[in-house]
């Protein structure tokens, strides 16, 4: 790892002014003002709580980069957000959102597998000398982006392999898949504040998920009490205690799989990130069905969503928006990429008059997977994280053969 050159690079440091920065974001935010009002009425708080940490990198304040604080929101905060959030999961009301998030999310795989060969054919006819790299070079670093944004970095890390990725096109292609990623995740952000303003341009029928996030803020009314020490200590116990069983399984069982059953990495089931969010999951998902689930009465989501905001803030530390202008001619194959996935998700919600959110969150756990699919879900409302997870946990296991197919596709387009 390169030294940073960064203003701050103490992460204590670092992490004290991302507090600062959601701390002001979420005040303001309250605030009466008439301007405060108008910006945030533009500008949802989830998006500025992204972007002012990207602006700080840009800058050279902070290193994303270089930052440890990414790695210990999405190991730790991650997981215990996870817990949180899926402890008052309601299936029977999870159920009655319909097919349409699975169709939008096989939707979204199968625009990032067209779209990686579409890209490199635009490209081709439009500026073929713009990329700066040879076109064997390209299409072989393209696969590990088709990886990543299907499955994760264990899909990723499978196509460098597979596809025999030089490592200085993998790079760029790293700060490619990265600041798209970013910056399409932003706009989804922005429409997630504009939702019901997409849905009636779509002739969208969102009353399922409006349905789900009502019966959900009726029952935590119901049973919402004043929190007591004990309450929070409870919360924390139950959030940190799952994290620490989590990763406790994942470092027997991933290590387990990948000596015994090599051929599994296909599926990610060696990658002890893809334990970790499963078991998880898995353990909030089964305290729904105890008098746990009361903990919703006493703010568990209103922690597990504190959580969240900061997992979003480190994940805005590493979009460099200057990056851009390194390799534009990749940066522009990676948008043309985009650009097809999300026309096509656009082109059959209009089609099946799918609610805006099931495009966010079939794009995000596909393009973001476990880590921002359930960040991007509670946007909408927090009770809808758990829609986020399941449908990032099946882009994991498609990764890999999307991503095989989308790579012999953009072979077959770049020697035409």
């Amino acid at each position: 790892m390169n030294e940073s050159t960064a203003m701050i690079t103490n992460d204590a440091v670092v992490f004290g002014l991302l507090m600062i920065l959601l701390g002001i974001v979420f005040k303001t935010n309250a605030s009466s003002h008439p301007f405060w009002k108008k910006f945030y009425g533009i500008f949802p708080s989830v998006l500025v709580c992204y972007f002012l940490p990207s602006v700080f990198n840009s800058m050279g304040i902070i290193d994303g980069n270089n930052s440890k604080l990414y790695f210990v929101a999405s190991r730790y905060m991650l997981p215990a957000a996870l817990v949180l959030l899926t402890l008052s999961t309601n299936f029977k009301e999870i159920k009655k959102l319909g097919s349409k998030a699975i169709i939008m999310f096989l939707t979204g795989t199968v625009g990032i597998v067209i779209g990686g060969p579409i890209a490199l054919l635009v490209m081709g006819w439009i500026a073929p000398d713009v990329i700066g790299a040879s076109a064997e070079d390209v299409w072989r670093g393209m696969t590990t982006v088709a990886g990543s944004w299907i499955g994760g970095s264990a899909n990723q890390a499978a196509m460098k392999e597979v596809f025999e990725v030089g490592d200085v096109i993998f790079s760029k292609m790293v700060t490619v898949d990265i600041l798209v990623a970013n910056v399409w995740m932003a706009v989804i952000l922005i429409g997630a504040g504009k939702s019901k303003m997409v849905d009636k341009i779509f002739k969208a029928d969102s009353s399922a998920i409006d349905d789900v996030k009502h019966r959900i803020e009726a029952y935590s009314a119901s049973i919402a009490k004043m929190p007591t020490l004990t309450d929070f200590m409870t919360i924390l116990a139950i959030g940190s205690g799952a994290t620490g069983i989590a990763h406790l399984l994942s470092d027997i069982i991933a290590p387990f799989l990948a000596t015994n059953y090599p051929e599994l990495a296909t599926y990610s089931l060696t990658s002890g990130f893809f334990w970790i969010v499963v078991i998880a999951t898995a353990i909030g998902l089964s305290l729904s069905f105890t008098k746990y689930r009361n903990l919703e009465g006493v703010g568990s989501t209103r922690v597990g969503s504190a959580f969240i905001y900061v997992i979003i803030a480190t994940i805005g530390m590493h979009m460099d928006v200057m990056a851009i202008f390194e390799s534009p001619g990749l940066f522009l194959v990676g948008i043309i990429w985009m650009l097809v996935h999300v026309i096509l998700l656009l082109g059959v919600a209009k089609l099946i008059r799918a609610p805006f959110f099931f495009v966010a969150v079939g794009s995000q756990a596909n393009v973001g997977g476990a880590a921002s699919a359930p960040v991007v879900a509670a946007a909408f409302h927090p009770s809808l994280a758990p829609v986020g997870v399941l449908l990032a946990v099946l882009g994991y296991t498609l990764g890999t053969y999307a991503a095989y197919i989308c790579g012999l596709l953009m072979q077959a387009a770049s020697v035409n």
